[in-house]
């Protein structure tokens, strides 16, 4: 009988626990607890594609100060940032410690086609929420439909379409050639500058390709030169860039450069290229460094503030920019807290907006981001805008 009494007393215990509100449930749903919502993010802090490795920081920026307002419903985000040296296989195998160890909700960011494109499939089955992930615009993030993939950036191929046909028609450019790195990255850059010259009935003048490992590209850079194109649309990493500029320097060429947002921080690129920069004209997805926009204004505050001895610049701050949509689908899923719900909150944004361009997802949409903007790069360093958000979808 005393036996039975104490069987009775146990399960009314265990009854009881998953009636109280937020204790079991928390612990049920990985990556959420009563206090905290795990989230990791890897970025090249190392290797060739190091300059990027700005934009994992910015996001840990960000969280520091959502923090310090409360948090979310109560939680504060708990912020893994791990260096995979843009090499997919370290990629990788961060994924099974985000998830098999650190057991995180979401990632945010996370640099690179390639090193995305080995963790998008393990991540879906774990449910892990990707938001803004690879940073990039490549197709690969929607094609097919992932519920749990929040892409933010807009698609290399309408961004190179774009800027191609911005090129053409306001600046009467009919010689036109292509430097891509040879991954998804580039090809799609590829394929847009392709869709558009096809439409018009032109024809690349040159297309060349890099492999990432490549340092060498002189013969790059004279393959340009000998096809005598007037402008080139460049779509790769800032090493790249800044190799490729220097090559073409030393023989004289100088077209109109023209790049992607991927390479939209002047002063660093400035930098690197050791003053070459200098008019290149780029796509924005993101306020300019000095707006005056309310939140940009308040994010330069948060950087003084715990990171004063960052530099203030466009892959920092896109690191904010990527997270922004996160905390804000935290904020509408409420206080209970899962893959789900936090997907489905998410999908009720329409035209939502904080430093970048406006965000709309639906439940049979996740390419959040087709707006972008053009800009100039000046002797200052500074962006001299030359056009207005662009809805950049045809």
């Amino acid at each position: 009988m005393k036996g039975k009494v104490l069987f009775t007393m146990f399960g009314l215990l265990i009854l009881g626990a998953f009636l109280l509100p937020g204790t079991i449930w928390a612990q049920a749903v990985r990556g959420v607890t009563e206090t905290e919502i795990l989230v990791g993010q890897t970025g090249p802090q190392t290797g060739p594609a190091a300059p990027w490795g700005a934009v994992a920081r910015g996001t840990g920026l960000f969280f520091k100060g959502i923090n310090d307002e409360g948090g979310i419903h109560g939680r504060k985000i708990k912020y893994f940032l791990r260096d995979d040296s843009y090499q997919p296989a370290k990629t990788k195998a961060i994924g099974k410690e985000f998830v098999e160890q650190l057991g995180i909700f979401a990632v945010v960011g996370c640099v690179g086609v390639a090193c995305g494109m080995t963790v998008r499939d393990y991540y879906t089955e774990n449910k892990v929420i990707m938001t803004s992930f690879g940073c990039s615009g490549v197709t690969n993030w929607i094609q097919p439909f992932n519920k749990y993939i929040f892409p933010i950036y807009p698609l290399y191929i309408d961004e190179a379409f774009a800027l191609t046909r911005y090129f053409h028609e306001k600046m009467k450019f009919t010689k036109i050639a292509m430097f891509y790195q040879n991954d998804d990255y580039g090809r799609q850059g590829l394929e847009g500058v392709e869709r558009y010259v096809k439409a018009k009935n032109l024809q690349l003048v040159a297309t060349v390709s890099a492999e990432v490992t490549d340092r060498d590209l002189s013969s790059h850079a004279l393959k340009l030169k000998n096809s005598e194109a007037q402008a080139v649309v460049m779509w790769t990493m800032p090493t790249h860039g800044a190799l490729l500029l220097a090559e073409s320097a030393k023989i004289g060429y100088k077209p109109q450069w023209g790049t992607s947002s991927t390479l939209s921080d002047p002063p660093l690129m400035m930098h690197i290229t050791k003053g070459l920069w200098v008019g290149m004209i780029h796509s924005n997805f993101g306020e300019v460094p000095d707006s005056n926009h309310p939140l940009m204004v308040k994010y330069r505050a948060w950087h003084q503030k715990y990171e004063p001895k960052e530099r203030w610049g466009v892959f920092y701050y896109a690191g904010i920019l990527f997270a922004e949509p996160f905390v804000e689908g935290l904020r509408r899923a409420g206080r209970n807290l899962t893959p789900d719900t936090f997907t489905k909150a998410m999908e009720t944004m329409k035209d939502w907006q904080g430093i970048g361009p406006p965000i709309t997802f639906t439940s049979a949409d996740h390419q959040g981001g087709k707006h972008i903007f053009f800009g100039q790069v000046q002797p200052d360093g500074d962006i001299k805008r030359l056009t207005d958000w662009i809805r950049i979808t045809y």
